[in-house]
C-alpha cells in the first residue's frame, strides 16, 4: 500500500512540475506584446521618455525608421526622442489604436496599429509597424517604422 501511495504522489509531483513549465500560449505571447505598448503609452504620458524607451531592444541593432530618416541603435533612437520631445508640452498625450498583433515564430512577432499624440496646439497621428522580438528580458520592439499623417 505505501508503495502505491508513493507511486501516486511521484505521479501527482510529475504532473505538477508539467503545469509549472508548460510554454506560453499565443494568447499570452499577443497578451505580453500588448503590455509593452500600454506600458509604453503610460510612461509617456507620465512625460517619462526612459520608462517609454524600456520597450525598445537595447541593442546597436535597433532600427527605427520616421519621416524622411533611419536612426540605428537604442542610444540613438533615445537621444532623438529628448531631442524631439524635450518637456510635456511636446509629448502631449500619447494614445495607441487598431492594434493588431501576428505572432510570427515563438519569438518574433509583427504589429500594425495607429498613433495618436493630443497636445495644446495640434493633433499629429500616424501609423506604425513594429516587429517585436522575445528577448532574455521579455519582448521588445527591434524595428519601429512610424509614419505621421500629412
Amino acid at each position: 500500500m505505501r508503495a502505491l501511495r508513493g507511486g501516486l504522489l511521484l505521479v501527482v509531483l510529475l504532473m505538477l512540475g508539467a503545469c509549472a513549465t508548460a510554454p506560453p500560449t499565443p494568447e499570452d505571447e499577443t497578451q505580453r506584446i500588448r503590455e509593452v505598448l500600454t506600458d509604453q503609452a503610460t510612461a509617456w504620458n507620465h512625460g517619462d521618455i526612459d520608462g517609454f524607451m524600456r520597450g525598445y531592444w537595447n541593442s546597436e541593432q535597433l532600427r527605427f525608421a520616421s519621416e524622411d530618416s533611419v536612426t540605428y541603435g537604442w542610444a540613438a533612437a533615445n537621444q532623438r526622442y529628448h531631442t524631439r520631445y524635450p518637456d510635456r508640452a511636446a509629448m502631449g498625450t500619447l494614445e495607441f489604436a487598431e492594434v493588431d498583433v501576428e505572432l510570427l515564430a515563438p519569438d518574433a512577432a509583427v504589429v500594425f496599429g495607429r498613433w495618436a499624440l493630443q497636445r495644446e496646439h495640434d493633433q499629429p497621428h500616424g501609423l506604425f509597424t513594429l516587429v517585436f522580438r522575445k528577448t532574455p528580458d521579455g519582448w521588445k520592439i527591434s524595428r519601429d517604422h512610424t509614419s505621421a499623417a500629412g
